[in-house]
């Protein structure tokens, strides 16, 4: 397995029977999402050093000898947006047509992309809490998942009226996740103002349910047909229609899901990376198996995988990216 592999196992690692980690690149401060390019390039979206900077990019070839020193390779620092708000960016998704990137704020409301020639421009604002992690995704058709949560509560406290597009939700006073779908290519002005367009889900027409609020959705991912499989703060699992109707898929072991990111594999499965709580990492199958993949790691955050079904986690407390594979390849 080579020299690379000892700390690692020093430090507790456990791995799946049949699989080795590799260190595909080094000296990336605080790497916190993946993506992989049209063109084939890993992309990482870091934190940064100094925290003087909304965040960093770095382009990183997955063929190039390895393991890459990310701290001798060339990046792009996007500074902090204009006035007093220092948000960090913390969720990445690709456009599958043009190969720009979109960038959404931590704990924040905007949605920004970033453009082939590097010009950052706002797509989307007015969300209530965008978390970081896969809370923002991008079907192959280019348009953006984005997850959102709704308390009235707070909204009915205030003296303005609930937004236009979510009149029916405060009706019923609704408090739960909500899920928007945007076509940034579509012909309207940007920004788009999420308050004002009617969410996927939950579906109209709103009903009040009887019991506890559904849990926050924390991730999100594409799958075929226009589904998309979502991560709950618990640990639930679910396929959301494009009609924006819910299906039980898995439930993960029971822990607190925070900064999770997801990916589909070529299989069809999905890998979930699962934050600094758990710090393990799953695979569910299509039918829902659930496995653990690996465990004890430096806080997993982004989750990446290739056409082969190379799976790539960032570990943002060790500053760097590692590949998990069958061993014999």
């Amino acid at each position: 397995m080579g020299d690379w592999a000892l700390p690692l196992r020093a430090a507790g690692v456990g791995l799946a029977p049949g699989l080795r980690i590799e260190v595909v690149a080094t000296g990336i401060p605080r790497p916190a999402q993946l993506a992989f390019s049209t063109s084939g390039y890993l992309i990482v979206l870091s934190h940064g050093w100094r925290g003087d900077s909304a965040g960093e990019i770095f382009w990183l070839d997955p063929a190039a000898p390895q393991p890459v020193n990310a701290s001798l390779t060339p990046r792009v620092v996007i500074p902090f947006a204009e006035g007093p708000r220092k948000t960090v960016l913390g969720s990445l998704a690709v456009d599958a047509r043009t190969g720009d990137l979109f960038l959404g704020e931590e704990n924040g409301n905007r949605i920004y992309r970033l453009t082939s020639d590097q010009r950052l421009t706002p797509i989307a604002v007015g969300l209530n809490h965008l978390l970081g992690g896969s809370s923002l995704a991008a079907d192959r058709q280019g348009r953006l998942v984005v997850l959102d949560y709704a308390s009235f509560e707070s909204q009915l406290r205030s003296e303005s009226p609930p937004p236009p597009s979510l009149e029916s939700l405060a009706a019923e006073n609704y408090t739960g996740p909500l899920v928007f779908r945007i076509d940034p290519a579509e012909n309207v002005p940007l920004p788009r103002r999420l308050e004002l367009i009617a969410p996927i889900f939950p579906p109209r027409p709103v009903r009040r349910v009887s019991g506890e609020p559904l849990h926050r959705f924390v991730a999100v991912a594409p799958l075929e047909q226009g589904e998309f499989v979502v991560l709950s703060s618990i640990g639930e699992m679910v396929i959301l229609s494009p009609e924006g109707k819910l299906r039980s898929l898995a439930r993960l072991p029971s822990g607190h899901f925070h900064r999770t990111s997801m990916a589909v594999a070529p299989d069809g499965s999905v890998l979930v990376s699962s934050g600094f709580h758990i710090r393990e990492v799953y695979r569910v199958s299509a039918a829902g198996v659930v496995t653990s993949l690996a465990h004890d790691l430096g806080d997993p955050q982004g989750v990446a995988v290739d056409r082969s079904g190379a799976i790539y986690i960032a570990e943002t407390a060790l500053h760097q990216i590692i590949r998990i594979v069958a061993i014999g390849r």
